[in-house]
């Protein structure tokens, strides 16, 4: 922590103000750069349970040219949602009222069924639409999910990359990942078999397209309360999760 006068105060601030403009710039070339990824065509039928029924990958579109998925951590044997995709969800909550007036469907996907996903829904307070995936592999084609299979093997792929999760399993109930287990009451490794991230798609002419996927520290931007901590005197200022479902403070 530095103290000092206002003029010196105000000389650092414009110094990291060319620093930020910087980096508003570069955040311009990046979302330029996204939006000329290739478009891909989604060949597979894949079906979704919604609160109007059944509905397929081009139907959750709601008439829209742009679908964007928020893959939330919720999986068939979690009793709540992820606390950390949660703490996600509070700050994009109410935006998609927003963005369906500007062409664009938002919606959160989960391999929980319906149901489940409904009562936690109502019990957080949210408005934003939120898909069931339990009956299709829309999750793990999409590298939001992995199977048993592919776990217990130790590699499994995310974030485009291959990553060991032994060291993660082998961890313990006490480690970060197994704190976040117990608060969905499951263990590490069915926790674990989720995994966050965003999608983006596009519908023309009767055919869906990904555009572009995001996981890991890449959903940092959508981290609402991190936006606002990154600007806080002592900034994020964590050593653990601090966090809690905004119900349980």
């Amino acid at each position: 922590m530095t103290k000092g006068t206002r003029e010196e105060w105000l000389a650092a601030r414009l110094e990291l103000l060319e620093a930020e403009k910087e980096l508003t710039r570069r955040g311009d070339e990046l979302a330029r750069r996204r939006r000329e990824l290739p478009w891909v065509p989604v060949e597979k039928d894949y079906r979704f349970e919604t609160e109007a029924g059944e509905a397929s990958l081009a139907g959750l579109f709601g008439g829209r040219s742009q679908l964007l998925v928020y893959h939330f951590m919720f999986g068939p044997d979690y009793s709540a949602g992820c606390p950390a995709c949660s703490a996600i969800a509070d700050g994009f909550n109410g935006s998609h009222v927003h963005l369906e007036n500007h062409d664009v469907a938002m919606m959160a996907i989960s391999r929980a069924p319906l149901g489940a996903i409904q009562a936690y829904k109502e019990r957080m307070g949210w408005t934003f639409p939120w898909a069931s995936s339990s009956d299709s592999e829309f999750n793990y084609d999409f590298n939001a999910a992995v199977s048993e299979e592919e776990q217990r093997s130790g590699k499994v792929e995310y974030n485009y990359r291959e990553s060991d999760m032994t060291p993660v399993l082998e961890a313990g109930d006490e480690s970060p990942v197994g704190e976040m287990a117990s608060r969905c009451g499951v263990d590490a490794a069915t926790y674990t078999r989720e995994a966050p991230g965003m999608s983006a798609f596009a519908l023309e002419d009767g055919v869906v397209y990904h555009t572009y996927s995001a996981y890991a520290r890449g959903l940092d931007a959508l981290w609402g309360m991190y936006q606002w901590l990154d600007r806080a005197p002592m900034g994020r200022n964590e050593t653990g999760i601090w966090f809690q479902r905004r119900d349980e403070y």
